[in-house]
């Protein structure tokens, strides 16, 4: 039952405005003075408040600004009884009662029909504040869970990349050495990446991205990690890029694999015969660096091949093979190295990032960590849009 409370020094009133609103539905509570009023109100939380204007010790007024100023009571409405008012031309009174946040006036002699609708309309307007108070509650609750689950998911996310970066391999060291870098974006992709010694003659390089973003698609970086790592693939010579290409592309189909892909480039370096075999699905090319001086300095783009892995069946990859020449340097990355937004609003671009990476092989070597600063340097964002994998492959004298 809706709760209204009358404050008035008037017995006469208090019993016509209690009988009146009682005909009508309403739980009545009757205070004598403004104090009590205000005790009453904190007590009770009615939905609405009809309040004298004068009355001694407090007057209507003050008990307004109280009300009004109780956080549990704000949204109360607030009827103020006055023989005050535009009728008789006291503009100046009105202003006063909505300054002290009076909602409505009825003025003395009261209309009893008048006051009933009133009553009704503020009641109407009670109602609609609280509904609002309950929806601005609820989005408050939605809104901390929404947090709440984002924070949880930053932190899977982060425990995956963490997850994903346990599994990448140490630096090689001796006649070939190996540098790389893995840097999550704000939502984890499918970068990996992965170097190892076939035999004492074969070394493998591979880099993978597999398209999308989140945990489904590094759990498929993992799952062509593991695979590759293993050797676990049927009828598989893995000294042979292409073959590893098509029996990759038979088993991880997109149809069967969540509508997902992912590019590869793969190689193999013969230490003895000191070349570089290579196949490239739909990956960016690598960049293979040669030459010990500033002027004779060669760049060759090993470019992609062909189509992405997963996205058709029964695709014969082709390969290509390069010497390679002493102190040669190769770099194999994904697309998250160079798409990266500059504060002109440009992509840095595939170009440009070849052009630092020339840049910084002529001024010293090209230390990776130097490479990421100038990178990072040049990214407007706090966080990186898309996993950045970077891997140096420095072949020395090649023997």
């Amino acid at each position: 039952m809706v709760k209204i409370l009358v404050i008035d020094d008037d017995p006469i009133v208090q019993a016509v405005l209690k009988r009146t609103l009682e005909n009508q539905g309403y739980e009545i509570t009757v205070a004598k003075n403004g104090e009590e009023g205000i005790t009453q109100a904190r007590l009770l939380r009615p939905a609405l408040i009809i309040c004298d204007w004068v009355m001694s010790k407090l007057d209507g007024l003050e008990v307004c600004r109280q009300i009004k100023a109780d956080p549990e009571l704000a949204t109360t409405f607030f009827i103020l009884l006055t023989a005050k008012g535009a009728a008789r031309g006291e503009e100046d009174d009105r202003v006063r009662g909505l300054d002290a946040g009076a909602d409505e006036f009825i003025s003395k002699p009261i209309e009893m029909n008048e006051l009933k609708a009133r009553v009704r309309a503020g009641l109407r307007l009670h109602q609609l504040n609280q509904d609002l108070q309950s929806q601005k509650q609820a989005l408050e609750i939605l809104n901390q869970t929404l947090q709440t689950q984002k924070q949880i998911m930053e932190a899977e996310l982060a425990e995956a990349a963490e997850y994903v970066r346990s599994l990448l391999p140490p630096p090689l060291t001796g006649t070939v050495t190996t540098e790389a870098l893995f840097i999550p974006s704000a939502q984890l992709g499918g970068d990996c990446f992965d170097y190892y010694w076939l035999d004492d003659e074969h070394l493998v390089i591979y880099l993978l991205d597999v398209s999308g973003h989140g945990v489904g698609s590094a759990l498929l970086s993992v799952s062509v990690l593991n695979i590759l790592r293993s050797q676990s693939l049927p009828n598989t010579n893995f000294c042979h890029p292409s073959e590893v290409l098509k029996a990759l592309n038979h088993h991880f189909q997109m149809s069967n694999h969540g509508a997902k892909y992912f590019t590869i480039w793969y190689g193999v370096y013969h230490r003895i015969k000191q070349q570089l075999i290579y196949a490239n699905a739909g990956h960016p090319p690598a960049v293979l660096l040669s030459g010990n001086s500033y002027n004779n300095l060669q760049v060759k783009q090993l470019s992609s091949l062909d189509l992405p892995i997963g996205f058709m069946p029964e695709v014969d990859f082709a390969e290509a093979v390069f010497d390679i020449e002493a102190n040669s340097i190769l770099y194999i990355f994904s697309d998250g190295v160079y798409e990266i937004n500059q504060p002109n609003g440009n992509i840095l671009g595939l170009d440009t990032f070849i052009e630092i990476l020339i840049k910084y092989n002529r001024v010293n070597n090209c230390h990776i960590q130097n490479l990421l600063m100038q990178i990072m340097t040049l990214n407007i964002q706090q966080s990186l849009e898309d996993d950045l994998s970077l891997l140096k492959i420095d072949f020395g004298s090649a023997t």
